[in-house]
């Protein structure tokens, strides 16, 4: 995002603060996408992450006058996705076992299709992913995904910089293993 992209959405959570809606649409329409995107990756539930949407940008209408730029505003969107979607996942955890959970529930035995799937990098590295620690997944998707440098990981996630580091180190670690057993070796030095 360039500095100029940046200083406007800082204006239009000034405006946002004053109870400008076509400022609320336009930060909207620029960082939905993202926002969606980076929830679904954490609630796995599309319609959950639809939900989680309106939840964050009506947040962001009632808090604009609260926001005091320390951080980007994409970061300050993110940090209020993350807890907006981990309050979800609590809530979900909480419910009990439905017919369309337990149907959700993914049946690991291999049938063709998913013989060829696996033969597919991309398919064998989202499933790596997948396979990573909620934690650890989190730090790849907003360093790897949402670009994002450890200082703004550290200020979403809500934990010390070194332990950002940490974690990124041990992901890496752990999905070079989960691919080395996928039959994918490493492609980077």
């Amino acid at each position: 995002m360039s500095a100029t992209q940046a200083a406007s959405d800082e204006s239009l959570i000034g405006r946002i603060a004053q109870g400008d809606r076509l400022a609320m649409q336009v930060l909207y329409g620029r960082h939905h996408v993202r926002v969606y995107r980076f929830a679904l990756r954490l609630v796995r539930k599309e319609q959950i992450a639809e939900d989680l949407i309106s939840e964050v940008f009506l947040d962001v209408w009632r808090q604009a006058g609260k926001f005091e730029g320390r951080s980007a505003v994409s970061t300050w969107l993110l940090a209020i996705t993350r807890f907006k979607a981990l309050s979800a996942l609590r809530k979900k955890k909480d419910a009990e076992l439905d017919d369309e959970t337990a149907a959700a529930i993914e049946d690991t035995s291999d049938n063709p299709e998913v013989t060829v799937a696996k033969k597919d990098t991309g398919n064998v590295l989202r499933n790596c992913l997948a396979k990573l620690s909620q934690d650890h997944r989190e730090i790849v998707d907003l360093v790897y995904y949402h670009e994002k440098s450890v200082e703004e990981v550290a200020e979403i996630v809500g934990i010390p910089e070194n332990t950002v580091k940490t974690r990124l180190f041990y992901a890496r670690k752990k999905l070079a293993e989960l691919l080395k057993e996928a039959g994918v070796e490493r492609g980077w030095p």
